[in-house]
């Protein structure tokens, strides 16, 4: 009975350093989310955690620097970070993006506008295969239904990754791109009137 007690007692104090340690808070997640995307059709969750990062105005009137990054040395990954921007081309599962600011105008509230023709500010990254991507107008291709976050303005409905890739090979939308370990991790749509 003794040592049935201590294996109780091993085996509880096991579970409750992994419960604390947070992984097997990841382990029920993928777990669940694996057991419901196959039945309702779900986006899975994701399958790393996304750092904090901090976020840009989202309507900054200038580019955000890049101190770390040479443009010298082509076009490649942008820092671990969150960039306010547009993607520009998707060739397979490679973005390529362009830092984006606000420009206010006269007869409109304004719009967004990139580096001027001929400047090398831009970057390319892989989509991760599982971004999370935020969408502004619905996962569908024709953007009919708003799907934003009236107190930022923001993209609320998460939508796979085959939506994003499909809309932004059409166009280009102003969002907010997470970079993390050189994949885009993260797209975040901005709404524009």
């Amino acid at each position: 009975m003794k040592t049935s007690f201590r294996a109780l007692l091993a085996v509880g104090a096991s579970a409750a350093l992994v419960l604390t340690s947070g992984a097997a808070s990841w382990a029920s997640a993928a777990a669940s989310t694996a057991a419901t995307t196959g039945a309702s059709g779900g986006t899975p969750a994701p399958a790393r955690p996304i750092p904090a990062f901090k976020a840009p105005k989202i309507f900054g009137t200038s580019f955000q620097p890049d101190p770390k990054h040479d443009f010298t040395k082509g076009i490649h990954s942008r820092h671990d970070g969150i960039l306010r921007g547009q993607i520009t081309l998707i060739r397979g599962a490679v973005a390529e993006y362009e830092p984006i600011k606000w420009k206010k105008d006269t007869h409109t509230e304004g719009y967004f506008v990139g580096p001027p023709e001929g400047d090398v500010t831009a970057y390319a990254s892989p989509v991760a295969k599982d971004v999370v991507f935020l969408s502004a107008f619905g996962c569908k291709a024709t953007m009919a239904q708003m799907t934003v976050s009236r107190s930022t303005g923001l993209g609320a409905k998460r939508c796979d990754r085959s939506a994003l890739l499909k809309r932004h090979r059409k166009q280009g939308q102003p969002s907010l791109i997470t970079v993390y370990k050189g994949e885009i991790v993260k797209v975040q749509e901005i709404y524009t009137p």
